[in-house]
This record gives structure tokens, sequence and C-alpha cells, in this order.
């Protein structure tokens, strides 16, 4: 069944959402559904955390091999379908640096190297009204959430980094992040 480019971000999500639960019953059409819907935005978390293209682009094949795995765990109603991918994307990626402490990682200088995609519609409308949502959502939290949340998710760093950074306890940073996501959560679920 081909994709047809969705006419809104709604139907981008739907289409994601689809191609998820597909993939959970072991749709193999399905699964390829979805990397292409998300491999360049999945691929570019894994790059910024790993600071390594070849390093990323490993994390990448693990990621969704998970996703292959995990698919029929997805609950459509509990989070959105990038929000679940990202966060699985995210969490190997961290894994992957904590594994390997002692490679260096360059950041975003093996970013221009990357191919040009060219998205298509779904990915564009996706992409789009999901970062516009969770940057006006991002920008209602508190100055000292915001910048954990967006160093921990976006940045790739872990609670104990951000903790030492900040010199606070562990403790400490966990709650501030918990709390933020709740918050952001509740803002999301509002939006949607």
């Amino acid at each position: 069944m081909a994709l047809d480019a969705p006419s809104s971000p709604d139907d981008a999500r739907r289409a994601l959402v689809e191609a998820l639960v597909a993939t959970g019953e072991q749709d193999r059409a399905a699964f390829l559904r979805v990397y292409r819907m998300t491999a360049a935005k999945l691929f570019g978390v894994c790059l910024r955390i790993c600071g390594d293209r070849a390093a990323a682009e490993d994390v990448l094949q693990d990621v969704y091999a998970l996703v292959w795995k995990r698919a029929s765990g997805f609950e459509p109603g509990r989070a959105s379908p990038i929000t679940w991918l990202a966060t699985i994307a995210r969490n190997r990626a961290i894994d992957w640096r904590r594994a390997n402490p002692h490679r260096a990682t360059t950041g975003m200088e093996d970013a221009a190297e990357l191919p040009e995609p060219s998205p298509s519609a779904c990915d564009t409308l996706l992409f789009d009204e999901t970062d516009r949502r969770l940057h006006l959502c991002l920008d209602a939290l508190q100055d000292t959430q915001r910048e954990m949340i967006r160093a921990a998710f976006f940045g790739g760093l872990t609670y104990a980094e951000l903790a030492e950074r900040r010199a606070v306890p562990l403790g400490t940073m966990k709650s501030w992040i918990r709390r933020g996501l709740l918050r952001l959560r509740e803002c999301l679920d509002d939006d949607a």
C-alpha cells in the first residue's frame, strides 16, 4: 500500500501511527514506511548525541531493530509516534556514549557531510507541526526546566552530567526535569 502525501499535520501523524501499529503486527512494508518517514530525524538525534557519523549510523541501525521488536508496545494514546521513536533513539545514543566514554565526540562537524534529504510532504508536515508545538510548550516552561530539558533531550546530556554542570544533587536534577516533562506533556496534550 503506497503512502499518499497527507494534507495536514494530523494526517501525517495518523499515517505514522498507522505504520507503527502495523509494524507491531510484523508488517514489513509498514516498517519500511516508518523508516522512510523518520530516518532523517532519528539519524540527526543519534548524530547530535554520538558526535560521530559512523557511530550514529550504527546506533540508528540498533534503533530500528528495537522499533521492529517493540512496535507492538507502542500506545498511540500515550505519546506521539515521533516522540516515542526519538526517545528510543536518544536512549540508544546515550547508551553508546556511556559505553564509549573515551571516544572523542565532535559535535555537529559531521553534519555538513549529511546528504541533503528531500523530505516527503508527510515528513515536512509531521515534523513542522511537531516542532512548532514542542517549542511553544517548551517556551511556556520555567527557564531552568526548559534549559535542562533541552540539554538532556536535544543536547544528549545525561542527568548525571547536567547535575554535575549545575552543581546540584542528581535527585534534584531528575526532579527538575521530571516536573518539566510533566508540564510539557500537559501542554502538548492540551494542544492536541
